[in-house]
């Protein structure tokens, strides 16, 4: 099944479509209800924001898509981000690139986004970035009030290392259930640094945006000779694409990971969907290991 179940009851799509890009795939909301549709029928329910994408726009195109079909809310989880301050034209109160995790901002930044995106709770809520001046308490304050009043039901945090999210959880009762961090064929560092041991011991949920390496997973021959020829050959024994096999190789690993697609395109998820059945030896999994890295396993 293409759901999973979370120990600490967050559930959502083991793929998750990502809205990152939605200001470039130039479409009409009602081709985003559409688009939504077909995305909920494949399976692919757990819906990735951020306050600051698209130049603070990509909420809002989402919440004019979903106000036309107020319907398909029952059927997805929403995910949503903050802690950034990103200077754009379309915040002109915003004046410097930083991080504010204060109590205040946390809980603005969450009204905001229930707003653009029209919707009266955020199933997840992540901070989006950790910061050299994160107040754990003061974190903990905003958590607890968003989830007293309902307007956040789990939390969790993008791109923290182990004790970064360990702080933080040390200053919550409610758990914190996902990780979110960058992980691909091509970006091994989190496979390396405890982070998946990490989220394996305390039930975490890893969210790995840029499955495909920000597209140098379609340019390997340039990017990674040896990794292009490995994929490629496993590829074609699976009677697959190299972008089905990356997925693949996510899903193979035991912490559970939920890939994030950034694309506007069906068949992109309609291939991703497709990869969650196949499934990789552990030979496979381990010659693309190797082909990144450029050497062997010791």
């Amino acid at each position: 099944m293409l759901h999973q179940y979370h120990p600490l009851g967050f559930q959502g799509s083991r793929i998750a479509q990502g809205f990152w890009r939605l200001t470039e795939w130039n479409m009409s909301a009602e081709a985003l209800v559409a688009f939504l549709e077909q995305c909920v029928e494949l399976g692919v329910t757990t819906m990735d924001h951020a306050d600051i994408y698209g130049d603070y726009q990509c909420e809002k195109l989402f919440g004019e898509a979903l106000a036309l079909r107020p319907s398909l809310r029952d059927n997805m989880q929403i995910v949503t981000k903050c802690g950034i301050m990103l200077p754009s034209q379309n915040r002109p109160d915003i004046t410097s690139h930083r991080y504010d995790q204060s109590v205040s901002h946390i809980i603005d930044s969450v009204n905001r986004s229930l707003r653009n995106l029209r919707v009266e709770e955020i199933d997840l809520l992540l901070l989006h970035r950790p910061s050299p001046l994160m107040d754990a308490d003061h974190v903990a304050e905003a958590f607890e009030h968003l989830y007293t009043v309902g307007k956040v039901k789990h939390f969790g945090v993008s791109n923290f290392s182990q004790s970064q999210f360990d702080l933080l959880q040390s200053r919550l009762e409610m758990p914190l259930i996902v990780n979110q961090v960058e992980l691909s064929p091509l970006e091994l560092k989190h496979f390396k640094d405890g982070t998946l041991d990490h989220v394996q011991q305390h039930a975490v949920t890893p969210m790995a945006w840029s499955p495909f390496a920000g597209g140098n997973l379609f340019k390997l021959e340039e990017v990674n000779p040896e990794l292009g020829r490995v994929m490629t050959q496993i590829a074609a024994q699976h009677h697959a694409t190299i972008d089905q096999i990356a997925i693949a190789w996510l899903l193979r690993h035991p912490s559970g990971i939920a890939p994030v697609l950034g694309s506007g395109k069906i068949e992109r998820v309609q291939a991703a969907v497709a990869a969650h059945e196949m499934t990789l030896s552990d030979k496979e999994w381990f010659e693309i290991w190797v082909a990144s890295q450029g050497h062997p396993v010791p």
